[in-house]
């Protein structure tokens, strides 16, 4: 076996204690306005949310955060965490990255001492970051020794999941129609993380303004479970 593969398994964990069950990225306000309405709707949001938003923004993120990491460069680091910040217009959006990051980097950084991760930490203390989730997961995947492709294949696949299991809470779908959309998204995993991974960096932050819409849209929805 692997000696990284427990370690990733760790890091992408669904049920890590870092409070994603809480955002439903905007698709709350898809449910109640009626635009997606079985599982149809929501396998093509879900489709969509992978293919044309993730891989320009958090997915490449996550691989610029991984390689900062890998070359040991904070600075860089830095400049991602604001670059990300600026990017992501939607306030909800915006603070739940940085709350899940915040709540991933102070569950890791004790667990994975590294002086990287100690000193972007400590950029995030002085405020000169915001510690968003995407950078968290990049860096602490390449602390923790998980390869790159590896890392990113267990990044998209815990962003399908989150979607999947947000549909089923608010469409509401069948635990069966949640996983039969989850296996038929499976085979796309491999050439999403491949495209990620050789995106031009020029193309970061590539923007889906439908989704930004909604999203801004969820602040004032009449009744809310999540909190994005």
């Amino acid at each position: 076996m692997q000696h990284w593969l427990p370690y990733l398994l760790h890091l992408s964990d669904p049920t890590l204690p870092i409070g994603a069950y809480t955002h439903s990225g905007g698709l709350e306000t898809y449910v109640q306005q009626g635009l997606i309405k079985d599982a149809g709707d929501a396998a093509a949001f879900i489709r969509n949310m992978l293919e044309h938003n993730l891989p320009y923004n958090d997915a490449l993120f996550a691989v610029l955060a991984y390689r900062a990491a890998e070359a040991g460069d904070v600075q860089q680091l830095v400049q991602l965490d604001q670059e990300c910040t600026a990017l992501k217009a939607p306030q909800e959006l915006r603070t739940a990255s940085q709350k899940l990051g915040m709540r991933l980097l102070k569950l890791l950084s004790p667990l994975v001492v590294h002086t990287t991760g100690n000193a972007y930490v400590a950029q995030i203390r002085s405020g000169e970051a915001a510690g968003h989730y995407c950078l968290a997961f990049g860096v602490y995947a390449c602390l923790s020794g998980i390869p790159l492709l590896e890392a990113m294949t267990a990044f998209y696949y815990n962003a399908a999941t989150g979607m999947v299991t947000n549909s089923v809470k608010l469409v509401p779908l069948g635990q069966q129609q949640g996983q039969q959309i989850l296996f038929e998204l499976l085979p796309q995993l491999p050439a999403l993380v491949e495209q990620t991974l050789n995106m031009p960096r020029e193309l970061a932050g590539r923007c889906s303004f439908g989704f930004d819409i909604r999203s801004m849209q969820h602040e004032r929805l009449y009744s809310r479970l999540y909190m994005s």
